[in-house]
C-alpha cells in the first residue's frame, strides 16, 4: 500500500487538517473558536499538553505543538516518529485524505513528517482473507508548505514507493518469493524505472563458476539466480560506477548446521540486503538521478535437501580462491563473495554491500543502526555516515584491522568461511574483503532489516532499511560533483 503525497496551497472544504507548529504563537487563531484557543493555551501551559483534536463532525481539526530539538537531524527523526502516532489516529477515524499544514516548518521538516506518515501507513495484507481485517484507510496526504516544491514531493514519492517495495519483497514468504521469482520482480521493477537488467540462470552461473552461490544452492530444488540492474544516464557525474551488492538468501534454514528454536522463524528476511539494493537502484533510476549505479543480487535459498553442502567441503569460488566450509549457516558471505569478485569487472569507483549477515552485528547494536566497515573508502564512509544520520539509518563503524584475518586461516584451503565467536561481524567483513580489489564498504543490516514488533514508522516485518540511505548517499555524491 503506497500513500500518495501531494503539494497543496489550499484545502478543500471539510478536509481533516493537522496544523504543525512549534509554539502557541504560531497557531492561526482564525481556525479556532476563542474558547478552543483558550483551552489549548491553558492545557499547554498548565499541563504541557501538546496534541489537540477537535471533532467538527464533517471533518477533524488537529493541532500539534512540536518540541524543537537543537540538533536539526534529530528533529527530523522526531517529526517522522511523531507522524507514526498520527497515522494511527487518522486511520482510527477512517480518514482517506488528510491535510498537513506545515507553514511553521522548513521544507525539509515538512517532508520529514510526511515521509514518516506515509511509511507508517504501510501494511502487508496480501494473504489476509478476513473481510473484516482492519485495513488502513489513509490514501493521500496533502502538504501545505510554501517552501516545499512539487519536484521535492515527487522525488519523495519515488523514494517512499521504493522503500515500501523493499518491505514487500522481504515480507513475501519463500513459497512465493524464491530466487526465480525475485529475479522476475527485479525485471519488472527495472522496466518500470527505465533501467537495464540482465538475469543469469543456473547454467550461466555454472559457466561462470560461481562456486559460492552454487554451493549454497545445492540443497534446494529451486535454481539460483544472479541479477544485474544498471542505471547509466548520459549525464552521469561518474565514469566508473558505484556498485551496490545485496545478499539474496530468500530463506535460510542454516543448511546442515540447521537453525534451532525460533531462529528460523523470520528467515524470509535474509534477503533484506537484496531488497534494499533492488529498490535503491529502482529509486535512483526512476528519479533520473545523474549517477551511474549498478546493483548485483546473487539469490538462492539455503536448505538441507539433496546433496547439500556440508561442513568440511572445500569450495572453489568465482575468483579462483578456495574456501573451507566450517559452518553451512555462514552462507551469506559465500554468495556475496562471488558477487563482490564479479564486481571487479566494472572497475568500480566504490562497492557497497548490504547484508543481513551476522547475529553478532544484531547483538552489538540491535535494531537501532547498521554495522559498517570498509577499506580504501574513508571519504566515502564519511559521506555514507552523513547520509545515515540524515535519514536515521545510522552507521556504527567497526574496526577493520588486519589482525582479524588470522581468524580465517585454514589448514587445507585459502581460508575458512567462519572465524571465532569474538568479533564475528568483523571477521565476516574480512572474509568478504578478500574478494575485493577496490574501495569497499560492508554494511551488516542484520539488526534493523526485519522487526517482529512495530517499531514506529518502520512498521513491523521488513523495514526497507538501506533504501533511503543509498538514495541519500547518491544525492550527496551528485551534490559534491555538480
Amino acid at each position: 500500500m503506497y500513500t500518495l503525497l501531494q503539494k497543496n496551497v489550499a484545502f478543500e472544504p471539510n478536509t481533516s487538517i493537522l496544523y504543525l507548529v512549534t509554539s502557541i504563537d504560531e497557531i492561526d487563531q482564525s481556525i479556532l473558536s476563542a474558547q478552543e484557543f483558550k483551552f489549548i493555551e491553558k492545557e499547554y501551559k498548565s499541563h504541557s499538553k501538546s496534541a489537540f483534536s477537535f471533532n467538527r463532525f464533517d471533518y477533524f481539526l488537529f493541532v500539534e505543538i512540536l518540541k524543537v530539538n537543537e540538533n536539526p537531524l534529530h528533529f527530523l527523526e522526531y517529526l517522522r516518529v511523531s507522524a507514526d502516532k498520527y497515522c494511527g489516529i487518522f486511520n482510527e477515524h477512517r480518514l482517506e485524505t488528510v491535510g498537513i499544514n506545515a507553514e511553521a516548518l522548513s521544507a525539509a521538516q515538512s517532508l520529514a513528517f510526511a515521509e514518516g506518515l506515509a511509511l507508517a501507513n504501510y501494511q502487508f495484507n496480501k494473504y489476509k482473507t478476513d473481510a473484516d481485517a482492519k485495513l488502513n484507510t489513509l490514501q493521500s496526504i496533502q502538504i501545505v508548505n510554501s517552501q516545499t516544491s512539487e519536484a521535492a514531493i515527487e522525488e519523495l514519492n519515488i523514494l517512499l514507493e521504493a522503500t515500501l517495495i523493499a518491505r514487500t519483497l522481504v515480507n513475501e514468504p519463500v513459497n512465493f518469493m524464491n530466487a526465480p521469482q525475485l529475479a522476475k520482480e527485479i525485471e519488472l521493477l527495472a522496466k518500470d524505472a527505465g533501467a537495464k537488467v540482465e538475469i543469469f540462470g543456473k547454467s550461466k552461473i555454472e559457466a561462470l563458476k560461481m562456486g559460492g552461490l552454487l554451493a549454497v544452492n545445492k540443497g534446494s530444488i529451486d535454481p539460483p539466480t544472479f541479477s544485474i540492474i544498471e542505471w547509466k544516464p548520459e549525464n552521469a557525474i561518474n565514469e566508473k560506477p558505484f556498485v551496490f551488492v545485496g545478499k539474496g538468501v530468500v530463506y535460510d534454514t542454516g543448511g546442515l548446521n540447521i537453525k534451532t528454536g525460533d531462529f528460523m522463524t523470520n528467515m524470509k528476511g535474509d534477503m533484506g540486503g537484496a531488497a534494499a539494493v533492488v529498490a535503491s537502484v529502482f529509486a535512483i533510476a526512476k528519479a533520473k538521478l545523474p549517477i551511474y549505479v549498478i546493483g548485483l543480487v546473487p539469490a538462492t535459498d539455503n536448505r538441507l535437501n539433496n546433496n547439500a553442502y556440508v561442513s568440511g567441503d572445500v569450495i572453489n569460488m568465482f575468483n579462483g580462491m578456495t574456501v573451507e566450509v566450517l559452518n553451512t549457516d555462514a552462507e551469506g558471505r559465500m554468495i556475496l563473495a562471488d558477487a563482490l569478485a564479479y564486481a571487479q569487472k566494472y572497475n568500480p569507483e566504490l562497492v557497497i554491500d548490504l547484508a543481513t549477515l551476522t547475529g553478532a552485528a544484531s547483538r552489538a547494536i540491535g535494531k537501532f543502526g547498521i554495522v559498517g566497515m570498509g577499506t580504501k573508502s574513508d571519504a566515502f564512509m564519511e559521506t555514507l555516515k552523513a547520509a545515515g544520520e540524515e535519514k536515521s539509518e545510522r552507521i556504527v563503524e567497526f574496526p577493520f584491522w588486519k589482525e582479524y584475518e588470522e581468524e580465517l586461516k585454514s589448514t587445507i584451503a585459502d581460508m575458512t568461511n567462519l572465524g571465532s565467536a569474538e568479533g564475528g561481524a568483523i571477521t565476516a567483513g574480512k572474509f568478504l574483503e578478500k574478494f575485493t580489489n577496490y574501495p569497499y564498504i560492508h554494511l551488516d543490516i542484520a539488526g534493523p532489516a526485519l522487526v517482529t514488533k512495530r517499531f514506529n514508522y518502520r512498521g513491523v516485518g521488513g523495514t526497507g532499511v538501506g533504501v533511503r540511505l543509498l538514495f541519500e548517499f547518491a544525492k550527496k555524491q551528485i551534490a559534491v560533483r555538480s
